[in-house]
C-alpha cells in the first residue's frame, strides 16, 4: 500500500473528513515520526509496533564484484520491531487483547448512530 492509497481509504472509511484534510493528518503524522527519530527518540505504537534507530559501527566489507576490502563508515539506521497483535494477526494466531481492525460488534456498548 502507498501513501496515496492509505490516504484514498482513509478518505473513504471517513466521509465526513475531506481527502486534503485527510491528506494532511497522514503526512502530519509521518512527518512526526520521522522527525523523532531524526532526533533519536523512539515512536511506539501500541499493538502495531515500534520505530527507533540503531548505530551500526564503521567496518570493513568487501565489493561482491571484485572480492576487495571497502571500508564502510558508521551510520545511523531506522529500524521497525513489530507488536504483539500485529505478528499475532500476521500468523493467523488468535491474540488474547483486542483485533486491531475494527471493535467487536457484540460488544455492551450500544451502536453510534451517525445520520
Amino acid at each position: 500500500m502507498t501513501k496515496s492509497e492509505l490516504i484514498a481509504r482513509i478518505a473513504e472509511r471517513n466521509p465526513h473528513l475531506f481527502q486534503r484534510d485527510v491528506e494532511r493528518i497522514v503526512s502530519t503524522i509521518f512527518d512526526q515520526i520521522s522527525a523523532a527519530l531524526a532526533r533519536g527518540d523512539r515512536v511506539e505504537l501500541r499493538g502495531f509496533g515500534a520505530f527507533s534507530v540503531k548505530h551500526r559501527d564503521s567496518r570493513v566489507g568487501r565489493n561482491p564484484r571484485t572480492g576487495a576490502a571497502v571500508n564502510v563508515s558508521e551510520k545511523t539506521v531506522p529500524y521497525f520491531k513489530t507488536g504483539k497483535q500485529l505478528r499475532d494477526l500476521l500468523n493467523g494466531s488468535p491474540s488474547t487483547d483486542q483485533p486491531i481492525s475494527s471493535p467487536d460488534p457484540s460488544s455492551s456498548a450500544p451502536p453510534s448512530s451517525i445520520a
